[in-house]
């Protein structure tokens, strides 16, 4: 099984981070993706995919709630690392209009300059979205070239499902939310299909049931799968084999 969207590097696992990789490799994980926030995660990105070779990937990005008036500076930072470091990903990148949309332009010109990125590198985006929709599909009807990529956390509807599949074939990672008792991320899953489907734990947040309100962790990803299977009517088995092959084919990972 494959988490393809984890925060194991931040602050909050440093006091346990060996146990909880440990406890993702007893839980059956082969593989976690590790996607940037920005110039500050990049050493302690740098510092995992050393200490875990095989074991983890990295992305490299600027996540949207980190871009503000120097989001340029920021981005001068990153681009020379693609240079000379491995990266599998550019993200986590996209728009994040939740909060505020002080930044609303700034995250767009973000967005376009690194989705230009993986045009550049032939890499996949790890797009971020939140009441954002509209502005991201703007930025990517901007960009000529062809993109690979995965909606990562989708919470949207099935007319939006369907926006996003005009732009290209793209992926939609699902993670603790479709747990969650009131979550309608369960009714887009036979509209999105197992084949274009990512497993992810966003840790540390969004624990699945039965962990909910707890720290997220990436072993956790076992109860997403569970979940996917029973709403899906399939084993667990062929949802780990499907979305493996799926994080496999769109992130290069083995």
């Amino acid at each position: 099984m494959i988490d393809s969207h984890s925060h194991l590097y931040c602050e909050a696992f440093d006091d346990d981070r060996d146990d909880v990789m440990a406890r993702a490799r007893a839980a059956g994980l082969r593989h976690i993706v590790l996607p940037a926030e920005g110039p500050a995660s990049v050493e302690r990105l740098h510092a995992m995919q050393q200490r875990w070779p095989g074991f983890v990937s990295v992305a490299m990005g600027l996540h949207p709630e980190e871009v503000r008036d120097d989001w340029r500076d920021a981005l001068a930072t990153l681009r020379p690392l693609f240079e000379r470091h491995h990266y599998v990903a550019v993200g986590e990148i996209g728009t994040d209009l939740y909060w505020d949309r002080t930044y609303r332009e700034q995250q767009m010109l973000a967005l376009e300059r690194q989705l230009q990125w993986c045009a550049e590198l032939d890499l996949p985006f790890i797009m971020h979205v939140r009441d954002s929709l509209d502005e991201t599909l703007e930025v990517l009807d901007g960009i000529p070239a062809p993109l690979r990529g995965v909606f990562h956390s989708f919470t949207g509807t099935v007319e939006q499902v369907e926006q996003v599949r005009r732009r290209g074939d793209f992926y939609f990672g699902v993670n603790g939310i479709v747990t969650f008792k009131k979550s309608t991320v369960k009714d887009i899953l036979p509209v999105v299909g197992l084949d274009r489907l990512l497993l992810e734990t966003d840790s540390p947040y969004l624990a699945p049931v039965p962990h909910r309100g707890k720290r997220n962790e990436s072993a956790w990803v076992t109860h997403v799968a569970a979940f996917v299977a029973q709403c899906m009517a399939v084993s667990v088995d062929e949802v780990a084999a499907t979305t493996d092959e799926n994080a496999n084919r769109l992130f290069r990972l083995f």
